[in-house]
């Protein structure tokens, strides 16, 4: 037993091993495939400011373009790009006057929370949902499965957001209409910290559930086939030969390996998580780096959208590497090379 286990974990070493050096140059295609992308794009931060009357002396437009490098070819701003990036300098955000690795640091704790909560909330509803449907299939339960997971996969989220806010907010007065939290609201300790606490979430809830239900969706249809597919292989008919119970052979054996699917597909999306926060906290003011996203494309902000761009992409495969490792946990016959 000890040495399968000790086995197993240094397959896992060894593919964390092989997954950080892929990731290198996965990452250098990235950067340079966002940056020349938006380098392409017409304006930039220096004709903004000149259009709105921010900045109209010629010297100070030279000396700004100067500052920012913005008179070298773009091979060479991609050159010093690079090199900045390996020493963990993003560049700087003249829009909020500070580095942008220390504006998306305000920003990131706000979209971590509503992904990791949309996330979850996908998971367990998606997955839950996909069991029932597969046990009572075709029935009453596996058809309302069927009819909410195709209503909330072709409902956008921002309109399903916004119906949200119509109903539980303006109409109910149960949800506050946007924000993170109350004015005022945030105590320093004690009973205070843990109002404020509640607060967040109660902010919390309309936008998980507006970004959580789509994939939920997803999650359900997929868990519902792989669900049928595995109970019909031979060692789950062997389960049920042996007298096992139908709940004893659902969740520990058709369950388990059900999940493959789901984790692949949870693994993946969680880029398009994070490109679909940028809608979400729009509609419901909520201050994370989707916002932040939003404003630096509109102002022409590009540090912080390469910023945004190169910690979506660490993200998405920081995620895959994770899906990797369970993988190997969920079924360890499974061999990634």
């Amino acid at each position: 037993m000890i040495t399968a286990v000790s086995s197993r974990q240094r397959a896992a070493l060894r593919l964390l091993r092989r997954r950080l050096v892929q990731a290198v140059p996965l990452m250098l295609g990235v950067v340079v495939i966002n940056f020349v992308l938006i380098h392409m794009a017409p304006g930039s931060f220096l004709e903004l400011m000149t259009a709105e009357n921010q900045v109209s002396d010629p010297a100070t437009v030279e000396l700004l373009r100067k500052t920012y490098g913005l008179e070298d070819p773009t091979w060479l701003q991609l050159v010093k790009y690079v090199w900045a990036l390996l020493h963990l300098d993003f560049g700087f955000s003249y829009r909020q006057n500070m580095p942008v690795i220390q504006a998306i640091a305000i920003n990131l704790p706000a979209t971590l929370l509503l992904m990791v909560s949309s996330i979850a909330l996908a998971f367990a509803v998606g997955v839950a949902a996909g069991v029932v449907a597969s046990m009572k299939v075709r029935t009453g339960w596996d058809t309302l499965v069927s009819v909410a997971a195709m209503f909330f996969f072709a409902a956008p989220s921002f309109w399903l957001g916004i119906m949200m806010i119509v109903l539980f907010a303006v109409k109910l007065g149960w949800m506050p209409v946007g924000g993170m939290s109350t004015i005022g609201g945030l105590g320093g300790s004690g009973s205070g910290l843990f109002a404020g606490i509640l607060d967040v979430l109660h902010h919390l809830i309309l936008p998980t559930l507006a970004l959580g239900l789509f994939y939920a969706a997803i999650y359900a249809r997929v868990m519902r086939s792989s669900m049928l597919e595995v109970a019909q292989l031979d060692f789950v008919r062997t389960a049920r030969a042996k007298g096992l119970s139908r709940r004893q052979v659902t969740i520990g054996h058709v369950l388990r390996n059900a999940l493959l699917p789901v984790v692949t597909i949870l693994g993946v999306q969680m880029g398009t998580v994070l490109a679909g926060s940028v809608v979400i906290e729009s509609v419901f003011s909520w201050p994370g780096v989707g916002s932040l996203l939003f404003d630096s494309v509109s102002s022409r902000n590009y540090p912080v959208v390469l910023g945004i761009m190169v910690l979506g992409s660490l993200v998405v495969i920081a995620a895959n590497i994770a899906v990797d490792l369970v993988y190997m946990w969920l079924d360890p016959r499974i061999e990634i090379r």
